[in-house]
């Protein structure tokens, strides 16, 4: 997914209410990069939800988020050198406890999930857990083990879940994330990978890719942040740094204590000056 590009992850509302022990908590720590405290409260909501399929595939994606956080992938220098994403040599090599939990919690999803898609095919909770899990293991094939083609496959089934979803739920606003980033991806891929490549509902659209993904901003609800991370990536790739600006300043407005999103924010503001002055 651009994953290939963005990973290559809040205009007008605030951050997810916190809440106790609730999904939403967790993901309000997790993109404020407190990995510990996300993992703590998910810990906590599974063991009173233990058959929900959707918190081990938030889980499988803290544990993502913390893996590209540690090994310094997240920062814009990465995703801006075509380079630097292809290249096999690293400062650091991937933590094998984390994979384990990683591959551990993913797996628990695709459990959960397809126990509850084998009740109901058109469970909307289970799809998008698919989604999700199969999302974050094209992250961390591509970015993490380096296995960028072979990653794609699993990108594929991703955006297959997403696209099952939206069909379901047009106003399932966080599915279009996947569905944007799939857009996004495949027109980004050389001409002669593209030939062989066929996404479901995907034409390879770039701009089709950002609308989705601006959509998620406005409109999502778990997403809305990752989407803003997304956008700005792009934007810096295609030299709009005054809109990277702008979506920086809302992730740094409602994810305060996360030090990356403000060390970036820094570093554009001294590239292209403070927004409004």
């Amino acid at each position: 997914m651009l994953r290939f590009l963005a990973m290559t992850a809040l205009a007008g509302l605030p951050a997810l209410a916190a809440q106790p022990d609730t999904i939403d908590e967790a993901l309000k720590r997790m993109y404020d990069f407190d990995f510990p405290a996300s993992q703590e409260i998910l810990g906590r909501y599974i063991a009173q939800h233990p058959q929900e399929a959707l918190p081990y595939a938030f889980r499988a994606s803290a544990y993502l988020f913390y893996e590209l956080d540690r090994m310094s992938i997240l920062q814009s220098e990465f995703f801006l050198d075509d380079n630097r994403i292809a290249e096999k040599k690293r400062k650091l090599e991937p933590d094998p406890l984390i994979r384990q939990r990683f591959l551990k919690a993913v797996s628990d999803t695709e459990a959960h999930a397809g126990a509850a898609l084998n009740a109901d095919p058109n469970d909307r909770q289970a799809l998008f857990a698919m989604s999700i899990a199969q999302g974050v293991s094209t992250d961390y094939m591509a970015f993490v083990e380096k296995h960028q083609i072979a990653s794609l496959s699993v990108a594929k089934r991703s955006n297959a879940y997403a696209q099952r979803l939206l069909r379901l739920d047009p106003k399932f606003f966080d599915a279009y994330l996947t569905a944007g980033i799939s857009e996004y991806m495949i027109g980004s891929l050389p001409f002669f990978i593209r030939w062989f490549v066929h996404f479901e509902n995907v034409d390879g659209d770039k701009k089709r890719g950002v609308a989705r993904l601006e959509l998620v901003s406005r409109e999502g609800h778990y997403f809305r942040p990752f989407s803003k991370i997304l956008l700005a990536t792009i934007a810096l790739r295609e030299k709009r740094p005054r809109d990277a600006q702008r979506f920086l300043q809302d992730l740094t407005r409602d994810y305060p204590q996360n030090p990356l999103f403000h060390r970036e924010l820094e570093k554009l503001n001294a590239k292209v000056g403070v927004a409004g002055n």
